[in-house]
């Protein structure tokens, strides 16, 4: 938690500044190391992608047949410490869907969504071409959800720890994904926010292979509930207790922080004469 807490002051302060944040390295406490995580997904990604080939190429036919446009849809994202990469996906929305409205968040009666567009979201078919992501080193199998840099400016300022969920990759499924809907506002990304840094702070081997277990099971149709309770992942009031923590540790740095900055600029006889000498 002191990593933690060091990293919540930089991002912190940072942002208040305007400068782009170092995130430190976050020391888990489990042996579960980058470059383990790396090789290890970069073998089951290509296994899985392989295996998923068929059903891409089939969806890239429906998508051509079904509306006007490219089959694959490419968007920039913030990927680990805010570099920016492409994602792939299978088009779900029209062609040219943001033209007059600009970037904005999705919603469940998003009229932007094609029929097959719903289909492909609810099955999160038109997540797998991201395993080309995850074989380029940009993503990982599990991990924070991408998230749009034109969205950063605004929920950097609405929610000061939100930096801090780019200490990872951003992963084709995660501890938010699995259970919580699309972002469509602020108290929904919070909501994840506090999965994001719940998974960064412990992330282990077993967490992972959890989480891809429960993606599975929830694409084939099971009760996230039910998933959660054979697989034994955390609670959300574990991980909104969690966030709490962190949330007022943060809130406690900076406070200390501004408080020594002030007593450092703070004017004393010594250094600013009287009016009267002259």
């Amino acid at each position: 938690m002191d990593a933690m807490k060091n990293l919540s002051r930089t991002c912190s302060k940072a942002g208040k500044e305007g400068q782009p944040v170092i995130i430190p390295e976050l020391r888990c406490k489990s042996t579960w190391s980058t470059r383990s995580k790396n090789s290890l997904e970069f073998c089951v990604a290509l296994v899985l992608f392989v295996i998923a080939l068929p059903s891409i190429c089939l969806a890239t036919i429906l998508v051509k047949l079904t509306s006007r446009g490219p089959a694959f849809y490419f968007q920039s994202r913030s990927g680990r410490f805010g570099k920016r990469y492409v994602i792939y996906k299978l088009r779900t929305m029209y062609l040219d869907s943001e033209r007059d409205t600009g970037p904005i968040w999705s919603s469940s009666s998003d009229a932007r969504i094609t029929p097959l567009g719903r289909i492909l979201r609810r099955t999160h078919f038109d997540e797998l071409p991201q395993l080309w992501n995850v074989l380029r080193g940009e993503m990982s199998l599990v991990g924070p959800r991408p998230e749009r840099p034109e969205f950063l400016p605004f929920l950097e300022e609405a929610l000061p720890l939100y930096r801090m969920r780019l200490m990872l990759r951003p992963g084709l499924t995660g501890l938010a994904q699995v259970q919580l809907h699309a972002d469509t506002d602020l108290a929904s990304v919070r909501r994840k926010l506090a999965h994001d840094l719940y998974y960064v702070n412990a992330s282990t081997a077993w967490l992972d292979v959890r989480v891809l277990l429960a993606t599975a099971l929830v694409v084939l149709g099971l009760s996230f509930p039910l998933v959660r309770s054979i697989l034994r992942l955390p609670r959300r009031k574990e991980i909104n207790r969690f966030y709490l923590r962190l949330t007022k540790r943060n809130s406690t740095a900076s406070n200390s922080e501004a408080g020594g900055a002030a007593s450092r600029t703070k004017p004393t006889d010594d250094v600013i004469p009287s009016m009267g000498s002259a």
